[in-house]
C-alpha cells in the first residue's frame, strides 16, 4: 500500500511539472534547466518534434552513459519518475490542443516555475528525482569533483545560457530567473510537507499528558529532569514531535488538565525515525 501511494505521488508531482512545462514553458520557450530546457530549445528549431519524445530520447542515453561511466544504480523510483514526465508530456500533446495560459513572459516564468516546483517538491519529497540533468552532475562530480548541487546549478545555468545564445537575451533571462525560483519554491514544498512541531511542556500532570500522547495519539515523548530557576525543586519537562493537527490535540488536553503548564513549540524541518519518514530511504 505504502508503494502504491508513493507511486501515485510521483504519478501526481509529474503530471504538475508537465503542466507548467506544457501550458507556461514550452510555448514561451522558457528553458528553465534540465532536459525539459533542452528539449524546448530544440523543440523551437525543430518543432516537429515533441518535447516529450526528445526528453525521452535524451533520458535514455543520459541514464545508458550512467551504466557505462558511474555504474548507475538508480532507484526504481527515479526511473518511473523521469519517463513518467516526458510520458506525460507525450500525451498531452496528443490529447490535450490547449495554447499558453499567457504569452507574457514574466507570468510564464512565475507561475510556470511556481507549479513546476510544486510537482518537483513532491516527486522529491518520495525520496524520487526526474534523472536527467542529475546525472550530468554526478559524471561532473566524478570525474571533476564538483559538488552535487553546484553541479546541479552549473548545468541548469548552461542551459538557460544556451537559451539566450540562441533564443534571445530575455528568453535566457526569464529562463534563469525560472531556475532560482524553481530552487526556493522546491524546499519551499518539500518543508511544507515535512514540517512538525516540536513540544517541550513543564507541568505538574506530565504523567497524564504523557500518557495521553502515547495512547491517544499513539506518539512517543521523552522525559527530561530539571530544576526550576526559582524554586529549585525538581520538574520534568517532557520532550516530543508532533504534526500541527495532533499539536492542537495536545493543547486542548493540556488546557483541560493543567492550565498553568508551560510549553515552547518550534517548527521542525525534517524528522526522521519511527513513526515519521525512514532514516534510510527505500527505492
Amino acid at each position: 500500500m505504502k508503494k502504491i501511494k508513493q507511486f501515485a505521488l510521483i504519478t501526481m508531482g509529474d503530471l504538475i511539472v508537465a503542466s507548467a512545462i506544457k501550458f507556461f514553458w514550452e510555448p514561451n520557450k522558457i528553458a528553465s534547466g534540465g532536459t525539459s530546457g533542452i528539449s524546448i530549445i530544440i523543440h523551437s528549431f525543430f518543432n516537429f518534434i515533441p518535447v516529450g519524445l526528445l526528453m525521452i530520447i535524451m533520458d535514455s542515453i543520459l541514464f545508458t552513459i550512467a551504466v557505462i561511466v558511474i555504474g548507475g544504480k538508480f532507484g526504481v523510483k527515479t526511473l518511473y519518475a523521469s519517463f513518467c514526465l516526458s510520458g506525460s508530456l507525450l500525451i498531452m500533446d496528443k490529447f490535450v490542443h490547449v495554447g499558453a495560459v499567457t504569452n507574457n513572459l514574466l507570468l510564464a516564468a512565475i507561475f510556470g516555475t511556481l507549479l513546476s516546483g510544486v510537482g518537483m517538491g513532491i516527486i522529491f519529497n518520495q525520496n524520487a528525482s526526474t534523472g536527467g540533468t542529475d546525472i550530468i552532475a554526478k559524471i561532473l562530480n566524478k570525474f571533476f569533483h564538483i559538488d552535487i548541487g553546484k553541479s546541479l546549478l552549473l548545468v541548469d545555468f548552461l542551459v538557460t545560457l544556451l537559451a539566450g545564445a540562441t533564443l534571445g537575451a530575455d528568453i535566457g533571462m526569464y529562463s534563469l530567473l525560472s531556475v532560482i525560483i524553481n530552487g526556493f519554491m522546491i524546499d519551499a514544498v518539500i518543508d511544507g510537507f515535512n514540517m512538525c512541531k516540536q513540544i517541550m511542556i513543564v507541568s505538574h500532570k506530565n504523567d497524564e499528558i504523557s500518557k495521553f500522547i502515547m495512547n491517544k495519539l499513539e506518539r512517543g515523548c521523552t522525559i527530561f529532569t530539571g530544576k526550576g530557576g526559582y524554586t529549585w525543586n525538581d520538574t520534568y519537562i517532557l520532550y516530543t514531535v508532533l504534526s500541527r493537527k495532533e499539536f492542537i490535540k495536545v493543547k486542548e488536553f493540556i488546557k483541560e488538565v493543567d492550565p498553568t503548564a508551560f510549553i515552547t513549540v518550534s517548527d521542525a524541518r525534517e524528522v526522521l525515525g519511527h513513526g515519521f519518514k525512514d532514516i534510510i530511504a527505500d527505492d
